[in-house]
């Protein structure tokens, strides 16, 4: 007959061997509850090597086809990936971080608004686009590590968390992809697109860009002669020491319309023919020399990067930095977008 503690002995060895059994499931279930959630693959990210941490998007896996130019081949690459040679190759490395997510931005916007064209331009390969300004600048991360040198280390690691902090995302107006156009230096205004490329955009609209005017490229100086000068304008000086009178500005405070001895000739061709940084410039006849002096360095047209990198030092965020040189813009995640690259492929 079994005595009640005896019957005790049996209850505590029963419940001593169902805690037994619980216990390894107890101290898993933590370590796989942020397995599910994705945590702990965070923190095994955050334990590699920067330069070997490859960017991912959490959106369509979408490839870009690229054409070197001097290597004369087509690489085809992820699309984040692209984007780190794009941010690399076309923006300071020593900038603000929100003005390298900008650009980020802004060349992922400029490659998906490619992607979607009907139009394609007939590069080897099937490529899409070159790795040069026809397009945007792209270097792969040997030619980087090359360029680099001693920086390679800091300035990658810099880069891809700029890409990465900005993945999936792109600039659109009314739902749709912009014409992400940036450029170096303003002269402290940006322009208008219909006054370099004759076609107006309501997201790029002239606008104060202060900043610009302590960048290292805010001033520039060229040389011509006379011969030279009226060569490849196509034009005769006067006999006396004047060459020409502006006629027309533009919104963005810039050489519109210049007349020379009874031709007239717009700024933006002087630029070109002559080699300007700048549409926004002054001469001076010096005997058989003409001396040009500029302010800013480029088109132009959109995103000052300079401009940018002052913002971002200011502590304003690079969608502050969108919103103020693309008007009217969203920052949107391009999943959809891309799922119609995808399917047109």
């Amino acid at each position: 007959m079994n005595t009640p503690k005896f019957k005790l002995f049996i209850v505590l060895g029963a419940l001593l061997f169902v805690i037994t059994l619980m216990i390894p499931s107890l101290v898993v279930l933590p370590f796989t509850e942020d397995q599910v959630t994705g945590k702990l693959g965070e923190q095994l990210k955050k334990g590699e090597s920067p330069a070997e941490t490859k960017v991912t998007s959490s959106g369509p896996a979408v490839e870009v086809a690229v054409f070197q130019m001097q290597k004369k081949q087509t690489v085809t690459l992820p699309l984040e990936e692209y984007i780190v040679g794009v941010v690399a190759s076309e923006m300071p490395r020593e900038f603000e971080k929100e003005a390298l997510k900008a650009q980020a931005l802004a060349a992922r916007t400029y490659i998906v608004n490619q992607m979607l064209k009907e139009s394609k331009t007939e590069l080897p390969g099937g490529a899409l686009v070159t790795d040069t300004i026809q397009h945007q600048v792209y270097k792969d991360d040997t030619e980087l590590r090359r360029i680099f040198k001693d920086d390679y280390s800091w300035a990658i690691k810099k880069i891809r968390e700029a890409v990465t902090e900005t993945s999936g995302q792109i600039i659109t107006y009314n739902g749709s992809p912009i014409d992400a156009s940036f450029f170096s230096t303003s002269n402290g205004y940006t322009e208008n697109p219909e006054e370099v490329w004759s076609m107006p955009l309501p997201y790029l609209k002239s606008v104060e860009s202060p900043w610009d005017l302590k960048s290292p490229k805010f001033g520039g100086q060229k040389v011509v002669t006379v011969s030279e000068f009226e060569q490849k304008l196509g034009v005769k000086l006067p006999k006396d020491s004047t060459i020409g009178t502006v006629t027309e500005r533009t919104v963005g405070k810039r050489v519109g319309e210049v007349e020379i001895n009874g031709k007239t000739i717009k700024g933006k061709d002087i630029r070109e023919l002559l080699g300007l940084k700048s549409t926004d410039f002054t001469w001076e006849r010096k005997g058989d020399k003409i001396i040009i002096n500029t302010k800013g360095n480029g088109h132009g047209v959109g995103m000052s990067q300079y401009g940018a990198n002052g913002m971002a030092a200011e502590g304003k965020s690079y969608k502050d930095i969108i919103a103020h040189y693309y008007q009217g813009v969203e920052v949107t995640a391009s999943d959809n977008i891309l799922t119609k690259v995808l399917a047109k492929k």
